[in-house]
């Protein structure tokens, strides 16, 4: 009875399956097949004291790519200016072999190895690559107050940073003296190139145009191109170039004028009455002195009272003297010739010194003369050649307005005061 039952019930079971139609075949789930991994990708920024040898045999390469890589790589580059610091990738086989090597150089350039054939692993490539960017052209409108004194500040606080503020000066390096002519009320219009690399800043590029008001004294630069030989410079609204035989100051920013040239001073560690043939400024140890002129190194070396001294010589009979250093700038010995603003040395205070600062002297004829005197009254410089200037004054509209057309579509671009005293916090 039992059993008759169990097979009505099993009946009508399947009478109802083929009611309902074909029955979902179960869906066979697979686990995914996980493949070994063929290579290893390491991103890192280069260790202190680290070279290129180091580095890659650090990744775990094989010794004798190592060798050919550092080789590669010096076709084109100087294995010695790795910096600790700067950000690498590396790629590499499982077995030690070199896939790809990146390292940023700078703002623009990257070194970059790789093993074009890989059947023949031994065989690498190194070239120096430019990132791609993307120029634009911008402007700025900064000022000087009293919450920005310096140009570096007013620089930063129009949104912008300090290689700016230094090619500005760069510019006006002759005219002014951004050390100590500076006041509140002086402001700077700039029209310059800025780069951005994957929408972040990257670099700026030339000041096209500069307006400037120091003292009441309004300047403006033009950056123009000589047709004939392509070389390019900054001339002021007449076409008179702005370079001058000496620059304005041999120091670019932060340094105070503590001592003028005298011929009666109390000396402040003799504590007599004695002739300053130049003048102290006073800035932080290590800041860079540049030569304010073209020439030749006489001497560089101890002098005593003097501490380190650099000595040049310049046309026209005129020397400059470069004392209490605490190091010399690269190459700088005696018969070496240098470039106007290159680097001599380092303000220190070596010597009879109560402090760093630089002496800085001048001579003229074999006679110490104030250097400020002879910096401030410098004539023009060369002018643009007359066949040329029809084409300078159009350029130099053309600047005019895009200045002024820029400004305006931008708009001013002061950080608040708020985010100003965060963003110097953390500098």
């Amino acid at each position: 009875m039992r059993q008759a039952r169990l097979i009505v019930l099993l009946g009508g079971a399947l009478a109802l399956g083929a009611c309902a139609g074909p029955q979902p075949v179960p869906r066979v789930v697979r686990a995914d097949v996980r493949l070994p991994l063929e290579t290893e990708t390491i991103a890192a920024d280069v260790p202190r004291a680290a070279t290129l040898d180091s580095l890659l045999r650090g990744s775990r390469l094989r010794d004798e790519l190592v060798d050919r890589a550092v080789a590669a790589a010096r076709a084109v580059f100087d294995p010695r200016r790795i910096r600790a610091g700067r950000p690498y990738r590396l790629v590499r086989s499982l077995d030690g072999i070199l896939r790809e090597f990146e390292y940023q150089i700078d703002a623009d350039r990257f070194l970059r190895i790789i093993t074009p054939d890989r059947a023949r692993p031994e065989l690498l490539d190194a070239s120096v690559v430019p990132y791609e960017k993307d120029t634009t052209v911008t402007a700025v409108d900064a000022r000087i107050d009293a919450r920005s004194p310096s140009l570096i500040g007013a620089v930063e606080r129009a949104g912008e940073t300090i290689p700016l503020a230094l090619a500005l000066a760069e510019v006006f390096s002759g005219q002014v003296d951004f050390n100590t002519e500076l006041q509140p009320g002086d402001s700077f219009k700039i029209l310059f190139e800025k780069s951005t690399r994957d929408g972040q800043f990257s670099s700026y590029g030339s000041i096209l145009g500069a307006s400037i008001t120091v003292g009441g004294r309004e300047l403006r630069a033009f950056r123009w191109t000589e047709p004939t030989t392509g070389h390019a410079a900054y001339y002021d609204e007449q076409g008179r170039s702005l370079k001058r035989f000496f620059l304005k100051s041999p120091l670019k920013f932060e340094p105070r004028i503590t001592s003028r040239f005298s011929l009666r001073r109390l000396h402040p560690i003799d504590n007599v009455v004695k002739a300053h043939l130049g003048v102290d400024y006073g800035a932080p140890a290590g800041s860079s002195v540049v030569a304010v002129a073209a020439g030749t190194v006489v001497s560089a070396g101890f002098s005593g009272a003097g501490g380190n001294m650099v000595h040049l010589k310049h046309a026209g009979g005129f020397e400059t003297y470069y004392l209490h250093l605490s190091a010399f700038g690269p190459g700088i010995r005696a018969g070496a010739h240098v470039a106007q603003a290159q680097l001599v040395g380092r303000v220190g205070m070596t010597g009879s010194a109560t402090g760093p600062h630089l002496d800085y002297r001048l001579k003229s004829g074999g006679r110490f003369i104030n250097p400020l005197a002879v910096h401030s009254r410098q004539a023009p410089g060369e002018p643009i050649p007359a066949v040329h200037l029809a084409g300078f004054r159009s350029s130099r509209d053309a600047m005019l307005t895009r200045i002024t057309a820029t400004l305006a579509v931008e708009g001013p671009r002061q950080k608040p005061d708020a985010v100003r005293a965060e963003h110097d916090s953390v500098r």
